[in-house]
């Protein structure tokens, strides 16, 4: 199973976040510069993940943004399958209609592992995925020049 990049950054936002409390909240710029992403990329995921309730954003001197307990307790399990959104592991659609459509074993058999990825997923927290080391490397993590 392989996770899209807009996941993958929007579940290390969320463990950036966690680890802020304490501080200053970060702005979506100063998220951007620590994961080395491009800050349209960090916003775009911040605007998901505050849809969500996950996470909050406060705007001018001050603000910056903040995990709600919601995202700290958030299922990542359930974050996958939510920023993954539906579909299928593979597309049986591309170009030409497949000649085992009607018969093939291999989609759900794909179907069912991915769901077996989802679930060894659902009991870890947010809040979990900061514990030692990722945590305090996260926090020493600073923001790069030129994001």
């Amino acid at each position: 199973m392989r996770l899209t990049r807009f996941t993958d950054l929007a579940l290390r936002v969320l463990m950036r976040l966690a680890v802020a409390e304490g501080e200053d909240p970060p702005t979506t710029r100063e998220v951007a510069g620590t994961m080395q992403v491009p800050y349209t990329h960090a916003a775009k995921a911040v605007a998901r993940l505050q849809h969500l309730g996950l996470v909050e954003t406060r705007r001018g001197r001050g603000g910056g943004l903040t995990l709600t307990p919601a995202g700290r307790a958030a299922s990542v399990g359930t974050l996958v399958r939510e920023l993954e959104g539906p579909g299928d592991v593979v597309e049986c659609e591309g170009g030409a209609p497949c000649p085992l459509r009607s018969a093939c074993r291999l989609r759900g058999a794909l179907r069912r592992a991915q769901e077996a990825f989802y679930t060894a997923l659902d009991p870890v927290t947010v809040g979990e995925l900061v514990g030692s080391p990722t945590g305090p490397l996260l926090l020493g993590l600073g923001p790069t020049r030129g994001a």
